[in-house]
């Protein structure tokens, strides 16, 4: 191992251990996690774990009820949600319904806010979830919430040392038309040893999550950097990533460029005319996403 991975990954160990009691995940979220992963879990498992937090109930009902899931009828129970969900759309709302508690807190700089963070990880994870449906892959419950999940990295830094994260985003230039004009991650490497992809890897591995979400954390970016066999995921949020920004609302300052990559629309074999009819879809959904996990 090269020593600059070695002190990146030294960086990112003491960061995650700094703030180990804020980033963690609560207790009901660990254990409805442990129940869908294990294969002999049932449906009313889940329900009996769920049925104990009563804002966690009105939150996944929420979301199942919205537009955006476009289910006949309202559903105003949570053993129907997920016989029509099923268990792992449901398990990626509650960790969704966790995580939308750290992006708590004001304004970090006129440029930076947990909150603006927040909208555009939803809106990613919109994106995200429809070019996995669009594509029939079978994993749009992961591609949602690997979206979310995407740029939790940022959400690290600011957790650990909000003084490095406002020196980074004050050194960030933008264009007249709000596109960042220098490299965020060259500046977060410059002042924290370590980018918001690193932390974000860093995150997923102490949280257990399979291997997957910690690719697109730490590759998201760099999608076509992995082994072919490991790509598929991170392409898909890499495309919902600069969709989501398309959009205008939201954070967007680690992409200087909106324009998708071709070379990864061909390893997930989208086609222009596909990508185009994704992007209209999100772009009209998209007006609803933003409250879905608030």
């Amino acid at each position: 191992m090269s020593t600059a991975i070695e002190q990146r990954q030294q960086v990112v160990s003491a960061a995650i251990r700094e703030i180990s009691h804020i980033a963690t995940l609560p207790e009901i979220t660990l254990k409805i996690v442990e129940l869908v992963e294990d294969p002999k879990s049932t449906a009313q498992d889940l329900h009996k774990v769920i049925s104990n937090d009563p804002a966690l109930c009105s939150r996944i009902l929420k979301v199942v009820n919205s537009s955006f899931y476009g289910l006949p009828g309202q559903i105003s129970s949570i053993n129907r949600a997920i016989v029509m969900l099923g268990l792992n759309a449901v398990k990626n709302i509650a960790i969704a319904a966790s995580l939308a508690k750290l992006f708590r807190g004001g304004e970090l700089t006129g440029r930076f806010s947990a909150k603006d963070l927040w909208t555009h990880s939803t809106l990613t994870a919109a994106a995200a979830k429809m070019t996995a449906d669009s594509l029939k892959l079978g994993i749009s419950d992961e591609a949602f919430l690997a979206g979310l999940m995407h740029d939790i990295g940022l959400m690290v830094e600011m957790q650990f040392d909000r003084s490095k994260l406002i020196d980074v985003m004050e050194k960030v230039t933008v264009d007249p038309g709000g596109a960042p004009t220098v490299d965020l991650m060259a500046l977060e490497t410059e002042v924290f040893g370590a980018c918001h992809q690193d932390f974000g890897a860093g995150l997923c591995e102490k949280w257990k999550f399979p291997k997957s979400f910690g690719l697109v954390t730490g590759f998201h970016h760099r999608p076509l950097e992995l082994p072919p066999d490991q790509r598929k995921l991170t392409c898909i949020v890499h495309i919902a990533d600069r969709m989501a920004a398309a959009v205008g609302q939201g954070f967007r300052l680690d992409l200087p460029s909106l324009d998708i990559d071709p070379s990864v629309c061909d390893e997930l074999k989208i086609t222009k005319e596909r990508l185009e009819e994704i992007r209209k879809s999100f772009t009209e959904h998209s007006k609803n996403v933003t409250d879905l996990l608030s």
